[in-house]
């Protein structure tokens, strides 16, 4: 949708908008069927992943007459920061990125203020650990769900977008190859925490840049590099599943 929108309009901020639009709609869908209608939030996800699966590619053939990928689009320029690029190894490093990239940090610490220092976050809490006490306190557990599962796409969203118009500049089928799970494994090792995930995200990070790298220089076979980031990922799901302390509601709440 974000590549669609910039390749209409020439703006890839507008694109951005509506990929953080769309990744809320399509989040509001997964609430109707998993909040509303109690349905099995793993169905309903994989439902919808393998819908949109598709309907990308039929509205990729629709807009550019080629079901695997789209033309180039104006995409999101790196900016440099003065005050970081040159300071040694750190400026190659972090001195120049895509806005959405310098983003993240501050959706991070907005996100630790709003979930531990203000009375929404206390309610958001509450509904993912015991809603029928919420319930009982006064809390729309009903409403907070809704409110945090769009929210939730819409970040979603903003990395479709990142991926889409500021990484590659178009959309080809299948372009994220599976980061949508590694982010969950990011959130399973960063322990449902803000700063926990942020950091978590980071090292899956690392590796996919990593395979990356070591790829141009032909040390292992290409085959084998690819899967680092996934290897990582299991290792570490393996070592840390059993110890992490996930919310305690994972199943449809239903009104008594």
């Amino acid at each position: 949708a974000g590549v669609a929108a910039s390749y209409y309009s020439g703006n890839p901020w507008i694109g951005v908008l509506v990929s953080v639009l769309t990744g809320g709609f399509i989040a509001f869908i997964h609430a109707i069927i998993s909040v509303k209608y109690a349905g099995d939030q793993i169905v309903s996800g994989t439902g919808i992943n393998i819908l949109a699966l598709g309907f990308t590619a039929y509205m990729t053939q629709i807009i550019w007459g080629n079901r695997g990928a789209s033309e180039s689009v104006n995409g999101i320029a790196d900016i440099t920061l003065p005050f970081i690029k040159d300071i040694p190894v750190i400026g190659a490093i972090i001195g120049t990125h895509s806005p959405l990239v310098y983003l993240m940090p501050v959706v991070t610490v907005l996100s630790y203020i709003v979930l531990f220092k203000t009375p929404f976050g206390l309610r958001v809490r509450a509904v993912g650990e015991h809603p029928t006490a919420a319930e009982t306190a006064g809390v729309n557990v009903f409403k907070i769900k809704y409110i945090c599962i769009i929210l939730s796409g819409m970040l979603a969203g903003l990395g479709g977008a990142f991926l889409s118009l500021s990484h590659l500049n178009l959309f080809t089928r299948g372009m994220t190859g599976g980061r949508g799970f590694i982010a969950m494994a990011a959130m399973i090792f960063g322990k449902w925490m803000p700063f926990g995930v942020f950091g978590s995200g980071l090292l899956f990070g690392f590796a996919d840049a990593l395979q990356m790298r070591l790829q141009s220089l032909g040390i292992l076979p290409p085959q084998i590099i690819l899967m680092i980031p996934y290897l990582l990922t299991v290792a570490i799901l393996a070592g840390v599943v059993g110890k992490a302390i996930a919310p305690s509601d994972y199943k449809p709440y239903k009104k008594e």
